[in-house]
């Protein structure tokens, strides 16, 4: 499974590259990736797991327009007299006054509002035991601390950077928004989990067959599929 380099430090740029964990820990040059938050986990950017399972513990979604992310904040520890997270609300700052992950988000977000520049996050998703896709980079824009059920919850914004999206605001909606999680779920399952050309297990990609440039869309499992490596390099920008 492809691991591209874009500098001497980190790795993954290509979005819809499909990983292993410990790919993904390459990825970001860590030994781990435990939680689902990482503020500031390299220099130049954050990191966030996120997983639209049936069984995820956080209500993570990707909004209609295939362009936002609304991530949930995370849980206050388990202790012997919290026994039971999700009764209680998301902490911005543990018992000890120390700001937790989401205090550090909410914290970005209030920068950004203030005129400095978004924290870019890096957002990969979970799609099965062992099987991750990265999304992409996403600026992270808002947040809000609401009811949900009978405590409060974090919830936090990302829309998908510029170097995701097209030149021409025409093709925004329609050639950059992300691959649904339930059309790359299909395609996973449709093409064995291997490279529809040569059978390749390894370096793949979630592939458009009508590319971005020529028309193509995201929202369709017929035209999305599995290539390797070589196979999706040697396809760049042509309709076979």
């Amino acid at each position: 499974m492809r691991v591209l380099i874009a500098d001497a430090n980190f790795g993954v740029k290509l979005k819809d590259d499909i990983l292993t964990y410990r790919e993904m820990c390459d990825a970001e040059n860590v030994q781990t990736l435990q939680r689902g938050m990482n503020y500031r986990l390299n220099p130049d950017h954050s990191v966030i797991l996120m997983s639209q399972r049936p069984n995820a513990p956080y209500n993570d979604e990707i909004q209609s327009d295939g362009l936002t992310i609304i991530y949930e904040g995370h849980d206050a520890a388990r202790t012997v007299d919290l026994p039971d997270p999700k009764h209680t609300d998301q902490p911005r700052f543990t018992k000890t006054g120390a700001i937790t992950q989401n205090g550090k988000f909410a914290d970005a977000v209030e920068r950004f509002k203030k005129g400095s520049r978004p924290e870019i996050v890096r957002v990969y998703e979970k799609l099965f035991n062992g099987v991750w896709s990265y999304k992409g980079s996403f600026s992270l824009i808002d947040y809000a601390y609401e009811q949900s059920g009978r405590r409060r919850a974090f919830r936090f914004v990302l829309g998908l950077t510029e170097q995701n999206q097209p030149t021409s605001t025409t093709e925004l909606r329609d050639r950059s928004r992300i691959i649904p999680t339930e059309v790359k779920k299909s395609v996973w399952e449709r093409d064995g989990g291997k490279c529809v050309i040569c059978g390749a297990g390894d370096e793949l990609h979630f592939d458009h067959v009508i590319p971005y440039s020529k028309g193509g869309t995201s929202v369709s499992a017929e035209n999305v599929r599995i290539l390797c490596a070589r196979h999706n390099l040697s396809k760049s920008d042509k309709i076979e």
